[in-house]
């Protein structure tokens, strides 16, 4: 970790301009339904109320495209951070213009203000240098705590720092902390888990994980490519005809340090009402198609997850929102509640597995950021960590 943090500031009497990720899900009524996110920039809005500063957040919420979207407001955010905070938490009805620039000058030391969803504007999106420029206007120093944004060189990201001097907030520092040791440095054996629908999402990820990982395990339909790159007839299953020579050409390269699954749960239609049968890769019958992987997968896997010392995972087992073919998934989810050794879980798909599989607080850190963790994990430098400053 070689970025500055709050830490490395004195903010008694500094305006902060806090970039979270407050795009949290709600359902028909307004109602936040998860708030991992709003809770993990608790701890680094409350360091610097007590450390003397006034602090404007501002985030994105959903995809509004431009345009200002009533149930896309982050009014449900201002009150339930308000609860967690203990304090209130102002709220201006946009993020740039008079009204926001007047409410930033009158924020006090020991006050939140928190803006309007910055996609109201293209001009988030577009990394615009006059939309950063009118944000950047409202504070002092900028603080990026939004590592599920990171990979994205948005103006509230990226263009800000352009004009401000920027720092990393606590949840971005933990989140490079452990996504960046378990890569640098890792305690081994390092083994990482990679499932979801398609292996062309995660190619980047196994080349660098190759260099890196003792031992790559592999699930969901992104398994059932690299089974059928091996010679076995998939039925109707999730196949990427045109990621087959890849799929060969990374088993062939990791020298065995792949493990793919040993037999599948398969069903004859995409339904979680379908006939359904355990069978070995070199059995599954036409028309059927592989929807989990099997119980004599799931032990191999958990062997290689009891004796791992680091272990990173991205990507479900299966299709574990139908409850039969989410065994295999939670399966996992509870040896890597279980493991000894330093887990990591990749957001997404694996962070909402874990939750449903109730073994969340037994997980060593939980990103939240599904895309930036995937890009992390590919070796890429994330826009809204390049810019923050150096110690």
């Amino acid at each position: 970790m070689d970025k500055k943090t709050i830490r490395d500031i004195a903010w008694a009497g500094k305006k902060a301009l806090v970039r979270c990720d407050f795009n949290v899900p709600l359902d028909d009524k307004q109602n936040i339904t998860d708030d991992i996110r709003i809770r993990e920039a608790v701890p680094t809005i409350q360091y610097l109320l007590e450390n003397g500063a006034a602090v404007i957040l501002c985030s994105h919420l959903g995809r509004p495209k431009g345009k200002v979207v009533e149930s896309m407001r982050l009014t449900p955010v201002a009150a339930h951070l308000a609860d967690l905070l203990k304090k209130p938490v102002k709220t201006v009805s946009d993020c740039i213009g008079p009204e926001v620039e007047n409410a930033a000058a009158a924020l006090k030391p020991g006050e939140v203000l928190l803006l309007e969803n910055l996609r109201f504007y293209n001009q988030e999106e577009g990394n615009d240098p006059e939309f950063a420029k009118k944000l950047a206007s409202l504070a002092d120093i900028y603080v990026n705590d939004a590592f599920g944004t990171a990979h994205r060189a948005h103006a509230s990201t990226a263009g800000v720092a352009a004009y401000l001097p920027a720092v990393a907030g606590f949840l971005m520092e933990k989140e490079i902390q452990f996504l960046g040791d378990s890569l640098r440095n890792p305690l081994r054996p390092f083994i990482a888990i990679l499932g979801g629908a398609k292996i062309s999402d995660k190619i980047a990820v196994i080349e660098n994980l190759l260099h890196k990982a003792d031992c790559i395990l592999i699930g969901g339909g992104m398994a059932n490519t690299f089974l059928k790159a091996q010679g076995y007839s998939m039925g109707d299953s999730l196949v990427e005809e045109s990621s087959l020579q890849m799929a060969a050409d990374l088993l062939k390269k990791a020298e065995r340090r792949i493990l793919l699954p040993v037999d599948l749960v398969v069903a004859d239609a995409f339904s979680a009402d379908a006939n359904q049968q355990i069978v070995p890769v070199n059995q599954v019958p036409a028309k059927w198609r592989a929807l989990d992987i099997g119980p004599l997968s799931v032990a191999r896997f958990k062997e290689k997850i009891r004796f791992a010392a680091t272990i990173v995972w991205n990507g479900p087992m299966g299709v574990f929102e139908m409850a039969p073919f989410a065994e295999g998934t939670f399966a996992i989810a509870k040896a890597m509640a279980e493991s000894k050794g330093l887990t990591i879980i990749g957001g997404g798909d694996s962070a909402a597995a874990v939750e449903q599989a109730g073994v969340a607080d037994r997980i060593k850190h939980i990103s939240t950021g599904g895309g930036a963790s995937l890009e992390f994990l590919e070796g890429k430098e994330l826009p809204g960590i390049a810019v923050l400053a150096n110690k």
